[in-house]
């Protein structure tokens, strides 16, 4: 099929964990071609155009499964979902809302980088009527498209969330870091603190915490990784409302360099 620019379709898996709302929603998402071709768009601004990291369909799945685990372990830790307090629906209406915020916060790639999170906000409204409406009745399907589309703007730099869902895009967003993702820029020749930083982590993993009750676990090769946690993690956890909540470790695995930290905690 002409026209795909990024491969192969790739189908979204994510683990419905018995959630019936998020298995509809991942059929009606691989069933939707015209999303697919959103995010090949997208990644064609990204990649050929500009050479950053990917931001299609590799993305988006990352960045789906990583948010809905966050969102998971806080509400097992007693944290309650915004849908919950603030609408009186249900634990798994707020999972639908992170996993529809982490499939489209990037599709306004695909109009231009600059302001992409705002260009999302107009790409993604009609995708969302429209994947919705066999899915939720009103006026729930309005308020399922209200909070994506504000998890979808509070991913944006500086931006500030206000629920628990739009924290765990935000944040998941910001996770999708291991070199496999830094690939592309690096082996096309931008060596930069960017590039170098962003190659040098290694694993990326969610496990218990013990001062909170999620500790981000990163790995890195070397130390050129700080920058990549300390620029994009960091900022993406400030103002995200789950600080409560995460606390980040990152260690230097192996003896390939002369170790000039041991560990970061923060």
């Amino acid at each position: 099929m002409t026209g795909l620019a990024c491969g192969r379709r790739l189908e979204i898996h994510v683990p419905a964990r018995h959630n019936e709302k998020v298995r509809q929603i991942v059929a009606a998402v691989n069933a939707d071609w015209s999303l697919y071709q959103l995010w090949c768009c997208a990644n064609t601004t990204a990649v050929p155009r500009l050479g950053m990291s990917d931001h299609g369909p590799v993305h988006v799945q990352v960045v789906a499964n990583i948010s809905l685990k966050l969102f998971r372990m806080i509400v097992a830790a007693g944290a309650v979902p915004s849908l919950v307090r603030d609408y009186g629906m249900m634990a798994n209406d707020a999972e639908a809302v992170v996993l529809l915020g982490s499939l489209l916060h990037d599709v306004g790639m695909a109009i231009h980088r600059q302001e992409h999170e705002h260009f999302s906000l107009i790409l993604a409204r009609p995708q969302l009527t429209s994947l919705l409406e066999t899915i939720y009745p009103e006026p729930a399907r309005t308020v399922i498209i209200a909070e994506t589309l504000h998890a979808i703007i509070g991913h944006r730099a500086g931006g500030h969330p206000l629920t628990l869902e739009a924290g765990a895009v935000r944040v998941g967003d910001a996770l999708d870091m291991a070199h496999g993702r830094s690939r592309i820029p690096f082996e096309a020749g931008q060596i930069n603190i960017h590039s170098v930083s962003a190659a040098a982590i290694e694993r990326v993993q969610l496990l218990p915490g013990v001062a909170k009750p999620v500790r981000i676990a990163i790995t890195m090769s070397n130390s050129a990784g700080i920058y990549q946690i300390d620029s994009l993690l960091r900022d993406k956890l400030q103002g995200s409302g789950l600080e409560p909540y995460v606390e980040v470790e990152a260690t230097i695995a192996g003896e390939s360099e002369k170790r000039l930290i041991e560990y970061v905690r923060f």
